[in-house]
């Protein structure tokens, strides 16, 4: 997949620019309805799109631990380390019309993939978009420090891994088209 400024994302109500090297998730396995997710081609990178109930109880850069938090439990994480949350402009994003905050939080879990035993330490970056008006949080997330694997031979020239420029690419031109997404409002 070339990256492209209108990648449709949920059934086309979403679009976004998502990086070289990006292969569909779903082509692969099936993969829940409120989540688009991809991986790197040659790494162990991916980058997940997830819609989640507004969590309103929770505000701020606490809204963005929360979930990082609630992501690690999810995925069975052994341990759960927030190394920086920041504030991301909501004027830089094209969802500026319907993002009330933004938060980026960056930090590692310790995670064992499927059907291993051992946990390997993880980085994430993680975005958080609030959508109040449509009761939504929006998550994206993305493994920033890849384990290129190996190619099958030299006519498998892989894309370089994924950088945080391709995240914030990622984060500032997703762009809703469809609000009927979200329910009758």
């Amino acid at each position: 997949m070339e990256p492209t400024q209108d990648y449709p994302l949920f059934g086309g109500t979403f679009s976004a620019m998502l990086p070289l090297g990006t292969l569909e998730v779903s082509d692969l396995r099936p993969v829940p309805d409120n989540q688009e997710v991809f991986c790197h081609r040659a790494t162990d990178q991916s980058l997940i799109m997830e819609l989640l109930e507004l969590q309103a109880h929770v505000q701020g850069e606490a809204a963005a631990r929360y979930h990082f938090e609630d992501v690690g439990g999810v995925q069975g994480a052994r341990e759960v380390q927030v190394e920086a949350v920041q504030p991301l402009s909501v004027e830089s994003l094209a969802l500026r019309g319907c993002c009330q905050e933004a938060w980026v939080l960056s930090g590692k879990q310790k995670v064992a993939k499927e059907n291993q035993q051992v946990a390997k330490d993880v980085t994430l970056h993680q975005a958080l978009l609030r959508l109040p008006r449509y009761q939504t949080d929006l998550l994206t997330f993305n493994q920033s420090h890849p384990e290129i694997r190996s190619s099958l031979g030299p006519e498998n020239l892989s894309p370089p891994p994924w950088s945080m420029d391709d995240f914030e690419l990622l984060m500032t031109s997703l762009t809703l088209h469809d609000p009927n997404i979200f329910g009758p409002q």
